[in-house]
């Protein structure tokens, strides 16, 4: 093996961390840096009127961008990675690649944003229909499943109530009723780093990078990866013309932090699992929900599909709003803020931030109470995390 072949495959077949570093990102062949360059052009030279190395406009396709793609599609076990201008794009476009009259099966606890785009957006506009069933109950799925049904949308462990669902038994079920049906995983908590839906079933992976793989709460992105050459075609396709793309300057910035991924993942679930363990025994908690934990209805299977259990922490709090208000109001380290995924530790309640948009029906059907908080656990030093938490509950009257 040449030198060049033996750099090759550490690029390609290196374990997950080395792929995390340098996958997709070649040292540049005009000045050897290091760093993946920014490009900031929006058109490239051509040779001859219809040749070109590669880039033409920077919407179409763009280097910096690419280099990016590539990394995500290496990491969760993928040929193809496609890039948009935030999570919430990622996924319209995917649903862009249905037609009216087309039906799609989710969960009943997906992502607010995702509610909101699939009953006020697609329903309406697209004239499509979706079915939101609880995937974690056998025989569901297949219930919900017609002869329209051309996705399956999942998301695992699910937001806010960390539900996980069987990413095999799910895909293996939705292709035995029809082939050619797509199924699609939202592996956002996840991140490839705990899991890779595609090595269980799934056609394709959505992520919004702002969360856990750019990891620092400075860009907002998405990404979808998937190996089927038709659905790259047609989503790129939709990709170009849509035109929902992200800077060059966002794709470095989560490029730069996609090379600490596994380090940050290791240290989110680590300190999650402590500050779970401390929630499950405090006197004025209610109920705490950790994939990690045995008590957790579907911890085998988080156990089976997933490295480490991530750094979401889902709290029922003993009362109501009122006394979720106290705890909230009473962080000081852990900060009151949307979002998630991010080195910093952050608190937010659902049913009044980022669930709002879901029904009130739907959001009590599925246990989004006023007694809820949801916790992204970040990488500070876990006595302060304890004590944070400590100091807050005690402001509980």
């Amino acid at each position: 093996m040449s030198h060049s072949d033996e750099q090759k495959s550490f690029y390609t077949d290196g374990g997950f961390a080395t792929r995390a570093i340098h996958a997709g990102q070649k040292p540049d062949v005009v000045t050897g840096a290091v760093a993946v360059p920014i490009s900031l052009a929006t058109t490239f030279v051509q040779p001859s009127p219809g040749q070109h190395t590669g880039y033409e406009y920077s919407r179409s396709g763009n280097p910096t961008r690419k280099a990016f793609e590539d990394c995500v599609a290496s990491l969760e076990n993928a040929k193809y990675g496609l890039a948009f201008a935030s999570g919430s794009a990622a996924t319209a476009s995917i649903i862009n690649m249905l037609k009216t009259g087309d039906h799609v099966v989710t969960g009943d606890d997906v992502y607010g944003g995702t509610n909101r785009f699939f009953n006020k957006v697609a329903t309406p506009t697209n004239g499509m229909s979706f079915s939101f069933v609880d995937l974690t109950v056998d025989g569901e799925l297949e219930k919900a499943l017609t002869e329209k049904t051309r996705l399956v949308w999942l998301e695992t462990p699910t937001n806010p109530t960390l539900k996980i669902v069987d990413i095999e038994k799910a895909a293996a079920a939705a292709h035995a009723y029809n082939k050619d049906i797509i199924v699609v995983v939202d592996n956002t908590f996840a991140s490839p780093a705990l899991q890779n839906p595609l090595t269980l079933g799934a056609d394709m992976v959505v992520h919004s990078v702002t969360k856990y793989i750019n990891g620092h709460s400075d860009v907002v992105m998405g990404v979808v990866v998937t190996s089927d050459d038709k659905l790259r075609e047609r989503l790129a396709f939709i990709q170009n013309s849509i035109g929902a793309v992200p800077a060059p300057f966002d794709c470095y910035l989560a490029m730069r932090g996609l090379k600490t991924l596994p380090l940050r993942m290791k240290a989110h679930s680590e300190n999650a699992t402590a500050v779970a363990q401390f929630l499950a025994k405090h006197e004025k908690v209610d109920k705490v929900i950790y994939p990690g934990l045995e008590s957790h209805p579907q911890h085998a299977i988080a156990r089976k599909q997933m490295r480490l259990f991530g750094g979401m922490v889902t709290v029922y709090l003993k009362g109501g709003i009122k006394e979720s208000r106290q705890f909230l109001e009473g962080l000081h380290l852990i900060r009151l803020a949307e979002s998630l995924g991010s080195v910093e530790s952050l608190a937010e309640h659902p049913a009044i931030m980022t669930h709002a948009a879901v029904p009130p029906e739907q959001r009590k059907q599925l246990g989004i109470s006023d007694s809820l908080v949801r916790l992204s656990v970040g990488v500070e030093d876990i006595n302060d995390l304890i004590k944070d938490l400590t100091f807050a509950l005690n402001s509980i009257q």
